[in-house]
């Protein structure tokens, strides 16, 4: 859209996140450039595969770019926008649900909160990249750039499997239910006009926690969905791991875990049979002592699973899931209250380690919200064992600068073969190829200062980077 003598112009400019030094600058141009383009390989997000599968036009602006972003609706919250106002359902019954555009017209309202945040980084390559705007929202064009956006939603080309296309995506991971009948995938798989790649991702935390509220539930689903009675603990085993067999024929190659802490300590068989039989007869008698003993052997097994079927073992641990009740109540999870804990590897890990560690096949990737065990935990443990990678900076540290930090505190102990590639872990479609941008600039800039240096030359950074994008993605999830 044209942009007006008053408005601020959105420009993003071809050399952000590059050092102000010219010669790097120069070298983290040359590195970009090489990868640009490449296809985007996406091992791990939350895109729903019906949604590509579907393929019907999206509802609105809002629906697509605000209302399903956690990120977005994280830094809205904070700075006063409630939830109800950005298209959220209130579980209560209090109030509707705004239209599409006053839920834009709040964000535009508040585009100035996210100044200085990746959010509006990755929200300014969107908007200028994908939809050729180039003014940054604000109250006074918020409802123009909304029927902008609303008109080109009508459009072939901005439905979700062209814009798959013009994206360039190669494989694209989604993050499913352990009793998802994955009949998207395989729409999209039987689909001779698709060809693109969308996997499956076996994710199954509710079953590790017998205290959830849920848990009985979910266990007997399981169960029902596996056709194996989960009414035992070894019946639990033998229906999850048909699950993942049934995964693993829909094309998946991972698993993803995320759990409080990464305690992995075996119970006895009996020991399991004991809780497990209490936590299905009479859940309120469950001590908090025998729910974590009974998560953390079931990491343990996880990764026992993972080596007889070959799954790549993600995992996530370190969150304080629904931080706030009452927001939890009114609106559901994966509204922006999950807040980082501290994080621990080392010792935790040290018993599925010992077990699985140097096991030929077998690959876990470790995340974590809290960088300071990149340099002490994460790089050394994949600097030594052959089972373990480090994962890319998720959720609160997805940052350029993050980006950075990983690259040093990781790449002396680990390499960078050792690493997963970029991690979108994004339910906001349309910022997938803005944040996978983000990664290469962040990359090619870190790859530039060794280069000046003189610690790498420019070919082999140049190298690097497509490992990066391709062939360490590629490896790390055995794709």
């Amino acid at each position: 859209m044209t942009r007006t003598s008053t408005a601020t112009p959105l420009a993003p400019h071809p050399d952000r996140l590059f050092a102000a030094d010219p010669a790097a600058r120069t070298v983290a141009r040359t590195v970009y450039e090489a990868v640009a383009d490449a296809p985007i390989i996406s091992p791990h997000g939350h895109v729903d595969a019906a949604l590509i599968a579907d393929d019907q036009p999206f509802a609105d602006p809002a629906s697509l770019l605000v209302t399903p972003d956690h990120y977005v609706l994280r830094l809205l919250h904070a700075n006063g926008v409630g939830l109800d106002e950005l298209g959220r359902p209130d579980r209560s019954g209090d109030g509707s649900v705004p239209d599409g555009r006053q839920v834009w017209r709040r964000l535009a309202e508040h585009w100035d909160d996210f100044a200085g945040t990746p959010v509006r980084y990755w929200f300014e390559t969107e908007l200028h990249d994908v939809f050729g705007l180039t003014e940054q929202p604000s109250a006074e064009n918020a409802d123009a750039q909304y029927d902008h956006l609303a008109e080109l939603l009508t459009t072939p080309a901005f439905r979700p499997r062209a814009l798959f296309d013009t994206f360039r995506i190669e494989v694209l991971a989604t993050t499913d239910d352990p009793t998802a009948d994955l009949a998207a995938h395989a729409r999209l798989a039987a689909d001779p006009s698709f060809r693109g790649r969308v996997l499956p991702t076996f994710r199954a935390d509710a079953v590790f926690d017998p205290s959830r509220p849920d848990w009985r539930h979910v266990v007997t689903s399981i169960g029902q969905a596996a056709g194996i009675d989960a009414g035992t603990h070894a019946g639990l085993l033998a229906a999850l791991r048909a699950r993942r067999r049934y995964f693993i024929e829909h094309g998946a190659t991972a698993t993803d875990t995320g759990v409080l802490d990464a305690g992995s300590t075996p119970l006895s068989a009996e020991a399991r049979e004991r809780i497990h039989a209490t936590a299905l007869r009479d859940p309120a008698s469950l001590t908090e002592a025998d729910a974590v003993a009974y998560r953390h052997d079931m990491l343990y097994r996880w990764a026992e699973m993972s080596v007889e079927d070959g799954l790549v073992m993600q995992l996530h641990p370190g969150v304080h899931r629904n931080h706030h009740r009452p927001t939890l109540e009114r609106f559901g999870p994966d509204t922006g209250h999950d807040l980082p804990a501290v994080g621990s590897f080392t010792e935790p890990l040290r018993p599925l380690l010992e077990a699985f560690g140097t096991v030929p096949g077998f690959h876990l990737v470790l995340f974590t919200v809290d960088e300071t065990v990149f340099s002490r935990e994460i790089g050394p443990l994949a600097g030594f064992y052959p089972a373990v990678y480090a994962g890319a900076p998720w959720w609160f540290i997805d940052t350029p600068a993050a980006i950075g930090r990983y690259r040093a505190a990781v790449t002396d102990s680990a390499s960078f073969t050792k690493t997963s590639g970029f991690i979108d872990d994004t339910r906001a479609y349309c910022s997938i190829p803005a944040r996978h941008d983000m990664a290469r600039r962040a990359d090619a800039a870190y790859l530039a200062s060794l280069v000046v240096t003189h610690q790498l030359s420019e070919e082999d950074a140049v190298r690097t980077a497509h490992r990066i994008v391709s062939d360490i993605p590629r490896a790390t999830f055995k794709l």
